[in-house]
């Protein structure tokens, strides 16, 4: 079978999708997030390469059924996990659209509209970050990436780079000094991963203590940041985080700012959940001092509600994309007259996928009110969800939350971490065991926590309700 199908099978394969997806998204709000814990299937598939092909309308009725009946369903209502929303329908339109012109952003050479739509997405979060020179005028820039992992790297290196412009050429050998970097104990693993890719080795990550409620502990900071001065060591970097992946804490950026011009350190700030606030006027607090940072970390497939793989890198410091990341090759194509800067030289990437256009589109599809509303109706009844876990008689809030992921933990006076583990597992198991919904366990600064987010837009008061009443169910077994 030729990989060019006939105009025909095109449109019959075309219709099938349009159909199967408008199937699931009607039922998104009240499908079960996974099949019921007896039927789950978990292990390999054990298929031979296929020599031959099948038919395509066939093949793809057979795998849309499978993924349905047999997969785990993130955009469903009941999905109160991780950070992974239900994706706006526009960005999934808009995901078809690129898979098909597969148009390369490494330079304008080869895509100048779709390089101009990244630019234009880009120029609209720069100005939610509130960046201005000393004449009012918005400045910064960034790029997209893979997701917040690659763009709290990007941040990384761009602080050591400036920090340090002689790592850039010659190597962490050429710094004077132990390069360090600070973030709080709760903030995420990627940069540890970051930092130990940069050659720096993970013991260069500072982790500072937080307080009650998982927000960075600035006074600790600024002490460690005196203390490893007088080590002679170099201290580069202080990552701020919104809306921690555990707790959702927002530290206090505007205070870690302060620390950061103090001691000449470059303040990133991973956003990657929290700063989709940005997109609303009505929650300032959530972004109090992202305009005083450095650099910012972004995933619009989080609070944005974009489907994988989005995530974006932000800097007031335009000219250190470059002095981070360009390298000139002679075989990259140029443009007489271009005005962008290619995007191969400003990030770790070369080939480049348009990942943008999803975001572009839905922005344009339903304006930036329109996630004001989604960020509002959130965190509304994420905050009903607290009041309700706080009146409680079998469960109480771990820590206050920031933003829309609650911790609690059952009610007791006598047991130690290793029995609360032990609990809460077996509530997340009695609860999800269904396959109706889904919630999860962690561990906030070594204590057990019963996770909930919520994430999906398609989540409503009554999905909170059902899981409230499944988990006072849940405890009540394990009572008796």
């Amino acid at each position: 079978m030729n990989f060019d199908l006939d105009a025909q099978t095109r449109v019959a394969l075309g219709m099938e999708l349009a159909k199967f997806l408008n199937s699931y998204f009607t039922s998104l709000p009240d499908r079960p997030v996974q099949p019921p814990l007896e039927i789950r299937k978990f292990d390999s598939l054990t298929n031979a390469m296929p020599e031959q092909g099948t038919d395509p309308i066939l093949l793809f009725k057979e795998v849309s059924k499978t993924l349905v009946d047999e997969g785990f369903h993130v955009p469903s209502a009941n999905y109160f996990g991780l950070m992974n929303p239900t994706p706006a329908y526009m960005a999934v339109i808009a995901e078809g659209m690129v898979a098909g012109l597969n148009p390369q952003l490494a330079t304008q050479a080869r895509q100048q509209l779709a390089s101009k739509i990244e630019n234009e997405t880009l120029r609209w979060l720069v100005e939610r970050a509130g960046w201005k020179d000393e004449a009012g005028v918005a400045i910064g820039s960034g790029t997209f990436t893979s997701g917040g992992n690659e763009a709290n790297f990007s941040g990384l290196a761009m602080a050591l780079a400036y920090v340090c412009p002689e790592s850039v050429e010659d190597g962490v050998r050429a710094i004077e000094g132990q390069p360090v970097l600070y973030a709080s104990e709760e903030a995420h693993h990627s940069l540890d991963k970051s930092v130990g890719l940069l050659g720096l080795g993970r013991k260069a990550l500072c982790r500072i203590s937080v307080d009650p409620n998982m927000h960075i502990d600035a006074r600790n900071l600024e002490l460690q940041i005196r203390a490893d001065l007088r080590a002679a060591k170099k201290p580069f970097c202080i990552v701020g985080t919104l809306g921690t992946t555990n707790s959702g804490a927002i530290d206090d950026i505007v205070t870690l700012a302060v620390i950061a011009r103090k001691y000449n350190i470059w303040l990133h700030v991973d956003g990657a959940y929290g700063a989709g606030a940005m997109l609303s006027d009505k929650h300032p607090e959530i972004i109090r001092g992202v305009d005083m940072a450095d650099s910012l970390t972004v995933d619009p497939h989080k609070w944005m509600a974009m489907p994988y793989a989005a995530g974006v890198i932000l800097t007031r410091h335009e000219e250190m994309l470059e002095k981070t990341f360009g390298v000139h090759t002679p075989y990259m194509p140029k443009v007489d007259g271009a005005t962008l800067v290619d995007n191969y030289l400003v990030s770790t990437q070369w080939s480049r996928r348009c990942n943008a256009l999803k975001l572009w589109l839905t922005l344009r599809a339903h304006g930036r009110m329109g996630y004001e509303k989604h960020i509002t109706h959130q965190l509304d009844i994420a905050r009903a969800f607290a009041e309700k876990i706080r009146h409680s008689k079998s469960f109480e809030l771990a820590c206050d939350p920031d933003l829309t992921i609650l911790n609690l933990r059952v009610k007791s006076t006598d047991m130690d971490e290793a029995e609360y583990a032990i609990v809460h597992k077996a509530i997340v198991d009695e609860v999800t065991k269904s396959g109706e919904r889904w919630i999860s366990a962690t561990q906030i600064c070594g204590m057990s926590v019963i996770r909930v987010m919520v994430i999906s837009y398609l989540t409503e008061w009554r999905h909170l309700e059902a899981l409230w009443k499944a988990m006072e169910l849940a405890a009540g077994k394990l009572r008796k």
